[in-house]
């Protein structure tokens, strides 16, 4: 039983069904006349089941999904004309056999119910089938995109873990092995933390969610490695509330926004570039700003890593829909400015 109740088909018969039901009971007068409508009802139920699982295991994948819609439109018609005899030469003649308690029973239903010629008549239930047939052609349309869509996002994703930026890997080496030349008394720690960032990265973010305290270290890290370049030091504002960092938040989310900063804010002009990184939290939010400097002359460095902003904003309405995110980005002349506030209820 718990096995049916998970069973997709199973909803879609009962949902379609039932959606037949409230349109067709008060219409049919079956309040009035149960045997009647129940006596009619459970063919139909049978043919939804047949219909359903036809179109839904056979002619959408074979056909539809294939791209192959004439033909899936020929076998769906097909299949209705198919069940409308079915219905009147079979089922209903069945249902009319069937003994319903005495209170119920009536000698007018039974000839209702015995099998009709050919005509016109037919065709009142084909709106039943159509429901039937259309309905889960459009629930399975609707899942088979919404699979479709997880799919790519998590190529997206794989993609983003993957994708050490190799400019940042290389810098990061380069100046770590310069670091241990003059025996540096950072250069362990320096070693340590490229070691996370390829940590978290190939391991931890597989999770669907993290702690928020995994993402934080990660940023920490990714900047420290950053400020290695210069000797003079960069103006970076790092500011990053810890307070609340169980909560748990989906992986990989705030570093594009980081990495944005320094590919497109020069924060090596030491006069004019700088970054500020800003994250708090309070009841359930998290409150993410990064602010960075836009030099006057187009400027862009490192464009093989990263896989942009817009990736991110998909990421962002698949995993955190109707309003459990907002995101702002605003650029002027001199500046760029991200805020992204996101709700982990």
């Amino acid at each position: 039983m718990a096995k049916l109740m998970k069973n997709r088909i199973f909803w879609t018969i009962l949902l379609l069904w039932g959606t037949w039901l409230l349109i067709t009971l008060p219409q049919s007068n079956g309040f009035n006349n149960p045997e009647r409508f129940v006596r009619r009802a459970i063919p139909i139920l049978v043919s939804f089941i047949i219909i359903i699982i036809i179109n839904v295991e056979y002619l959408l994948p074979k056909f539809y999904l294939q791209k192959k819609h004439a033909l899936y439109i020929l076998w769906g018609a097909l299949l209705l004309a198919v069940m409308i005899f079915l219905l009147h030469q079979v089922f209903f003649p069945l249902t009319s056999s069937i003994s319903l308690p005495s209170f119920l029973q009536s000698d007018e239903v039974n000839r209702m119910m015995k099998p009709r010629r050919v005509g016109v008549r037919w065709l009142r239930e084909m709106p039943a089938l159509i429901i039937a047939f259309l309905g889960s052609t459009l629930w399975e349309i609707t899942r088979f995109a919404n699979i479709k869509e997880k799919e790519r996002l998590s190529a997206e994703l794989k993609f983003l873990k993957s994708q050490v930026n190799p400019h940042f890997l290389f810098n990061a080496l380069n100046n770590i092995y310069s670091l241990s030349v003059v025996q540096a008394p950072q250069t362990s720690e320096s070693v340590m933390q490229l070691s996370e960032i390829l940590r978290y990265m190939v391991y931890e973010s597989n999770e669907e969610k993290v702690p928020l305290r995994s993402e934080i270290n990660y940023i920490e890290n990714y900047v420290d490695l950053q400020l290695l370049k210069d000797s003079r030091g960069m103006n970076v504002e790092l500011d990053l509330d810890k307070a609340a960092s169980g909560l748990m938040v989906a992986p990989l989310l705030f570093i594009p926004f980081v990495e944005n900063a320094f590919k497109h804010s020069r924060i090596e002009n030491l006069k004019d570039g700088y970054i500020k990184i800003h994250l708090s939290t309070a009841d359930n939010t998290i409150a993410f700003r990064v602010v960075n400097s836009v030099p006057k002359n187009n400027f862009t460095k490192d464009e093989v890593g990263g896989v942009g902003l817009e990736n991110t904003k998909k990421r962002l309405n698949f995993l955190y829909p109707n309003g459990k995110h907002q995101l702002s980005i605003r650029q002027t002349d001199d500046q760029f400015d991200v805020h992204l506030k996101i709700s982990v209820q």
